[in-house]
């Protein structure tokens, strides 16, 4: 039966692991160690540098069956996250997944042909999952850091790992069937396999678990994440144009360049403009092209305007 408790900040830490033993795993996935006597969880979260809302949003996600909806939360922490989802990884495939192989094989018998078929579906299972979690770790992972690093890889989005999210315990579950069914054992290894069976249920919790994370508050949180980068792209993009069509070109511009457009603001023609200035027509045509070609602006009008924002006229002086 669920807990259908909402753990809160204020709860003791203790408390919460007291009522759910499971919690014990994720504490290590999100490097709290243990230790931290009648602390509560916030005090816990902080003085290991985890995000007490992102902890208690997995945590009570896990207990509650995965009852609540985070596609709108915006504050969850991507960093702490992406370090809670690669402890996990660690977790499965340096411990967990070596642990069942070693109580396995110590369950079935060297002769026993269909423990060694069992066996060999084990190893099967054991890849795919090695593979699944790898493409996490070199493909999704990395392109989560470069979206926190305002970076992001152009060639990928998290639509991309969400559509190919599968879950990958299928094998897990023909490999429970198939001691349960088909592997007789003297009293002695039914121990050790019943022990076995324990373990496997619990790791296939385990992976179930984990995939509603990561399609339910992480994939999300990645959501998020990108439309944030994103907007921040196209402030970045306004921000440069207005800046280069602005202040910044008119500092490019040369003296004598900012005179002939005071004069076409005036009305002059390119031969009033040049006698006013001492110049050939020739060179007042010249400045006029570098001039449309540093501000990509090619009409009187614009040029009123560039040069009414620029302070080259008083606003006041230009006919509109």
């Amino acid at each position: 039966m669920k807990n259908l408790k909402m753990y809160e900040s204020s709860d003791k830490m203790i408390s919460l692991i007291k009522d759910n033993y499971s919690v014990l795993q994720a504490l290590g996935s999100f490097g709290i160690n243990l230790g931290f006597g009648d602390k509560t969880v916030s005090e816990t979260c902080e003085m290991n540098g985890v995000d007490t809302y992102t902890f208690l949003a997995v945590v009570n996600f896990t207990i509650n069956d995965f009852t609540s909806n985070y596609d709108d939360d915006e504050q969850i922490s991507v960093p702490t996250l992406l370090h809670y989802l690669k402890a996990s990884h660690s977790y499965y495939l340096d411990f967990q997944l070596p642990f069942i192989r070693r109580e396995l094989q110590e369950s079935i018998a060297p002769q026993d042909q269909v423990g060694q078929l069992i066996m060999r579906i084990y190893e099967e299972y054991a890849q795919e999952i090695h593979r699944h979690m790898m493409y996490e770790e070199k493909t999704l992972f990395p392109y989560v850091q470069s979206l926190l690093d305002g970076k992001p890889m152009n060639d990928y989005n998290v639509e991309t790992f969400s559509k190919h999210h599968d879950q990958t315990d299928k094998k897990l579950r023909e490999l429970k069937l198939l001691i349960i069914k088909y592997l007789p054992a003297d009293a002695h290894s039914n121990n050790k396999l019943t022990a076995t069976l324990y373990d496997i249920y619990n790791n296939e919790e385990w992976l179930r678990q984990h995939a509603e994370v990561e399609d339910h508050i992480f994939t999300p949180a990645i959501r998020h994440l990108e439309q944030k980068v994103k907007q921040t792209d196209v402030t970045k993009n306004i921000s440069s144009m207005v800046f280069k069509g602005g202040q910044d070109n008119a500092d490019a511009l040369s003296e004598r360049e900012k005179d002939v457009i005071v004069g076409v603001v005036q009305g002059m023609q390119n031969k009033e403009i040049a006698d006013h200035l001492c110049i050939s027509i020739n060179t007042v045509i010249t400045h006029r092209r570098n001039i449309a070609k540093k501000l990509q602006i090619h009409s009187a009008a614009g040029l009123t305007i560039y040069a009414i924002v620029n302070g080259l006229v008083d606003i006041r002086s230009v006919k509109l």
